[in-house]
């Protein structure tokens, strides 16, 4: 028995493997080499997947804590104002910033088309005077990437040289980012609406957790997008991302 136990170890150093009932055959030494090979690569694609898993997640934390917790008025007033839509807080914060002299003129951009100047003056009944002076409401913003293009019309039009940009706190990266390459000479001043989403109990809320890594995947491509694209008028990327165009295309007002 321990003969055979000999022979078995030998023929397996002299390349057989043993097959049972004292039948052996040899093992190419290939086989061998493929699978240390096989092995080896198998390390390496797990170690690189590993490595992108903990640099996403380092970079979506830092995105999600370098988020306002609170609302902080601007400390400094500018040419206009522009609040980008998605929630009746931002209008009715712009409207207040609006009120309190931080700037002689508001632009509300991404405005449904449903929406009339009338119903959206209701959302804040004390200031509805300037609904009549220094309001301009913009239909054509289908997105973020329109609303760059239409802030960029108004602000040219205006000769404004300085904009506070009134958004929800997890947009608002995204919005400069996309501003900054419209306009690139015009300063921007941030006020972020918080009312929504409190970025350090992110983790408390699933809702939250996918409203936030949605917004940081978004981030992360119009990063990417702006750094090869001259202009986002005639950027297919924005065109692609848009489902056919950021803006609407009607007539302009006579």
């Amino acid at each position: 028995m321990s003969s055979q136990s000999s022979s078995t170890a030998a023929n397996t150093r002299n390349g057989f493997e043993a097959l049972g009932w004292g039948f052996a055959a040899q093992v190419a030494p290939f086989m061998h080499s493929r699978r240390s090979w096989l092995f080896r690569v198998g390390l390496i694609v797990f170690g690189l997947g590993t490595t992108m898993a903990m640099l996403a997640m380092a970079g979506f934390l830092g995105f999600v804590y370098s988020l306002d917790r609170f609302e902080r008025k601007p400390e400094t007033g500018a040419d206009g104002i522009v609040v980008l839509t998605g929630g009746a807080q931002r209008i009715d914060d712009a409207i207040n910033l609006l009120a309190e002299g931080y700037a002689d003129r508001l632009l509300i951009s991404g405005v449904n088309e449903k929406t009339n100047r009338e119903q959206i003056s209701r959302l804040n009944p004390g200031q509805r005077h300037l609904f009549d002076c220094c309001v301009d409401l913009d239909y054509r913003a289908r997105n973020t990437i329109g609303n760059a293009i239409e802030i960029r019309r108004w602000t040219e039009r205006n000769h404004f040289a300085s904009l506070i940009v009134v958004t929800s706190n997890y947009h608002m990266p995204r919005a400069l980012v996309e501003l900054e390459h419209a306009l690139p000479s015009v300063q921007k001043i941030p006020y972020s609406v918080a009312a929504t989403i409190d970025p350090h109990s992110w983790w408390r809320s699933a809702s939250a957790a996918r409203v936030l890594f949605s917004e940081y995947v978004k981030f992360l491509a119009v990063w990417l997008r702006t750094r090869f694209e001259s202009d986002p008028e005639h950027s297919k990327a924005a065109k692609i991302m848009s489902g056919g165009s950021p803006i609407l295309v009607v007539a302009e007002p006579l």
